[in-house]
């Protein structure tokens, strides 16, 4: 029997045009945008839709759009009748649509989360992010503790692309000596802080307090979580980890690997884009991954998991 991983986006996902065709195609993913309308009293249909990108790009508007439409693909994906999963993961913001996807936070809970979560961030300390493709994780990880202002390793996307995340100074500095160190390429990433470093210290504090008064339940579906690439079910657990993560850097190719490791696994991206799906085939070129997008890529998603023969 194949294991089957839902797996959901992050912040750098999302696009203008994201969710319409799902809201239009299931009337279940047209009531997930109707409802967080509701709940937020916000144009969710029109950041998602119409953008422009620039507003939809700032992180207190991103995450909430992002989790919106995984929410909205998961349902159009549970109506039409696709497998539950065996456990489920999401990149850092996604790590909350995974805890709302088992059952450890109803929707409305978790929706509240998502926008604390992306205001508080986008009012921590000033900071920066950069991809650095090519260079391996223990050098790129000296240079950041050698470095003369605040830079860690944030992000292990996979074995040949990590993320640094610190001050201007110290991404900047990381930067060039990781060039120098070899690195294929070093790209200056379009965000507004200096996410999962401790910058976000501040952030997190305010966020924990939010997190520990929310109805978590324990589940039956494990969430492999970002802070160390383990399966938990327990309540108190998702609290703790979510509080610890947005300081901490998101284990990402660990989290893959385990999963990977448990058996034969189809790995379900719900929601905008592909980009986890890439990152599973760096890992391993012949696990199959499935995409949820549009209507379109989930239809092909279910025919390939309802089909006898595993494509």
């Amino acid at each position: 029997m194949m294991n089957v991983a839902f797996l959901f986006p992050g912040q750098g996902s999302q696009t203008v045009g994201m969710g319409k065709a799902l809201a239009e195609a299931f009337p279940e993913a047209a009531r997930t945008f109707e409802e967080a309308e509701e709940i937020l009293g916000l144009p969710i249909r029109q950041l998602c839709w119409e953008g422009p990108e620039e507003t939809l790009r700032a992180t207190e508007n991103a995450q909430v759009a992002l989790f919106v439409t995984s929410m909205a693909a998961l349902r159009a994906f549970q109506a039409l009748g696709g497998p539950k999963p065996t456990f489920v993961a999401g990149h850092s913001l996604g790590e909350y649509s995974a805890v709302c996807a088992a059952g450890a936070l109803d929707f409305a809970s978790t929706l509240k989360l998502v926008r604390l979560r992306g205001e508080l961030m986008a009012k921590a300390e000033a900071g920066t992010m950069a991809a650095v493709m090519g260079l391996e994780a223990e050098k790129l990880e000296d240079l950041c503790r050698n470095a003369s202002s605040t830079v860690v390793v944030a992000n292990y996307n996979s074995p040949d692309q990590l993320v640094i995340s610190g001050t201007p100074e110290g991404v900047a500095e990381v930067s060039q000596k990781a060039s120098e160190a070899g690195a294929k390429r070093v790209v200056p990433l379009v965000v507004a802080g200096a996410f999962h470093s401790p910058l976000m210290e501040v952030a997190s504090e305010a966020l924990t307090a939010a997190l520990e008064k929310a109805p978590w339940q324990d589940t039956t579906v494990p969430v492999v979580t970002n802070v160390d690439a383990t399966p938990t079910t327990k309540a108190a657990d998702f609290s703790a980890k979510l509080a610890k993560q947005l300081a901490s850097s998101v284990r990402w190719t660990d989290t893959l690997r385990w999963m990977m490791e448990q058996g034969e696994t189809t790995f379900v991206e719900l929601g905008a884009g592909k980009v986890l799906s890439g990152l599973v085939k760096k890992l391993d070129r012949k696990a199959p991954t499935l995409v949820t997008e549009d209507p379109e890529a989930l239809r092909k998603a279910l025919d390939a998991m309802t089909s006898p023969v595993s494509s």
